[in-house]
């Protein structure tokens, strides 16, 4: 969205009818960021514990080696990877959200955009940390860097992640820098060192006509190069899978299928957000029931979609049953993994299409139900992904350990994943303490607009 600024004059110069009137107060006042009331401490202080924990069992990892999880020779890849998958998934359609609705000029998702830009930094930054954690030993990573083959899928998923991170952090950044200028200008509603912080990143900016050339010409590059980024990313890491020969991951369908549920279960999480922080910071008059309703089409949309790729991934290795994938599938559909397979499908597909497909299933409070089933059961989709087809080689299970035809994590395992989760949610509630949840500068601009 343009600016409305005077060419070579600064914001504050040529905006203060915006800030200083009423209407232009009172967006200011509501979208300022807030600090942390008593129930908000209680939440960080619930996610610290989590994520120390977390690092409590990490730390024993380190100390002991792998063998603290009950990952073995067959489930070499466990829950770590399903986290890793689940993170790049959610972190997709954040910087989709914001390059789409920038690109074609979508105004109604004005006021979604940084909630969704959050997301992805946040998502992208632990599913780097979880694939750390993955490798045993750290300076694996760095090794990965140092020794890389161009040969090897991993290290085209090491290159897209880095690359997609960079792009996701500044698609946050550039677009806040206005709202940065509006923030040292309400010093008084932030603490010394926020104010330091904000000088640090944005006191450059003045609101010239150049600058904001410059910077939306900056915003439309980095828009346009993330969406071939944002598919790379999981079409290479689907080919994870797809290049490993194993039942269940030999399909030519696995790149689309990845991308339908990346989508899908981004959109998820973005309407959670939505939600939690309409009511926490009382934003109904910015984030309205129009949104919720648009948004649940959305939903229903890719719901569908996605859930034609699962038929597409399973009917034809069904109506095939070849041997070496006849114990994989009856697994799935009705042997020990069915009752998280049918719950994943229902919860994270089918029952949100058949809510949503009602108006009265895309207010508010139905959308967030609906939005935190959907995310559940795209959690326990990717785990399905990646368990299920290692327990069932193509060469049988002989004169193994009983271990080694099961896995279920250990509390190692479950304490570095709800960490890892949990910090994924401080990142996002540190950012949304730090900087406006929805951007003060647009939705100033859109208010001038209407107001002529």
């Amino acid at each position: 969205m343009e600016n409305v600024i005077i060419k070579d004059k600064p914001i504050k110069d040529t905006l203060p009818k915006d800030i200083n009137s009423a209407a232009g107060d009172k967006i200011i006042n509501d979208l300022l960021p807030q600090k942390f009331g008593k129930a908000g401490k209680i939440w960080v202080g619930i996610l610290v514990a989590i994520c120390l924990v977390g690092m409590f069992a990490y730390y024993r990892q380190l100390r002991y080696g792998l063998v603290v999880t009950n990952m073995r020779d067959y489930v070499s890849w466990g829950i770590y990877i399903s986290n890793f998958v689940f993170f790049v998934a959610i972190s997709l359609v954040g910087s989709l959200i914001t390059a789409i609705f920038r690109l074609l000029g979508v105004k109604w998702g004005a006021p979604l955009t940084r909630i969704a830009e959050m997301i992805a930094v946040a998502g992208i930054i632990f599913a780097s940390l979880i694939i750390i954690v993955d490798m045993g030993s750290p300076e694996r990573f760095y090794y990965l860097f140092l020794y890389g083959r161009i040969q090897s899928p991993i290290i085209w998923d090491v290159i897209v992640i880095t690359t997609y991170f960079f792009i996701s952090v500044l698609l946050l950044y550039y677009p806040l820098l206005p709202d940065i200028k509006i923030l040292l200008h309400h010093k008084e509603r932030s603490s010394q060192k926020l104010n330091k912080f904000y000088s640090f990143i944005g006191s450059f900016w003045k609101g010239s006509h150049k600058q904001n050339l410059l910077s939306n010409k900056a915003i439309n590059v980095l828009c346009i190069t993330i969406i071939p980024v944002a598919f790379t990313i999981h079409t290479v890491t689907s080919w994870l899978f797809a290049t490993t020969y194993r039942p269940g991951w030999d399909s030519t369908n696995f790149g689309a299928y990845f991308i339908a549920g990346a989508f899908l279960v981004g959109a998820g999480a973005v309407v959670v957000a939505m939600y939690v922080f309409r009511k926490a910071y009382h934003l109904e008059k910015y984030i309205t029931d129009s949104h919720f309703d648009k948004m649940g089409k959305i939903v229903v949309l890719l719901s569908l979609v996605y859930l034609y790729f699962n038929v597409n991934e399973f009917l034809t290795p069904f109506f095939k049953m070849k041997e070496s994938e006849r114990g994989y599938l009856n697994d799935m559909f009705t042997g020990s993994f069915a009752p998280v397979f049918w719950f994943a499908i229902l919860t994270g597909m089918i029952l949100p299409i058949i809510i949503l497909l009602f108006k009265k299933g895309r207010r508010p409070l139905p959308m967030f139900i609906v939005g935190v089933m959907v995310v559940v059961g795209a959690w326990f989709k990717r785990y399905l992904i990646v368990t299920p087809t290692l327990l069932h080689p193509f060469l049988p299970m002989h004169d193994v350990p009983e271990a080694y035809r099961h896995y279920f994590p250990s509390w190692e395992e479950w304490a570095i994943t709800m960490g890892s989760l949990a910090g994924t949610l401080l990142v996002i509630t540190i950012l949304a303490r730090i900087f406006p949840i929805i951007p003060i500068q647009e939705t100033l601009n859109e208010h001038h607009e209407t107001a002529e």
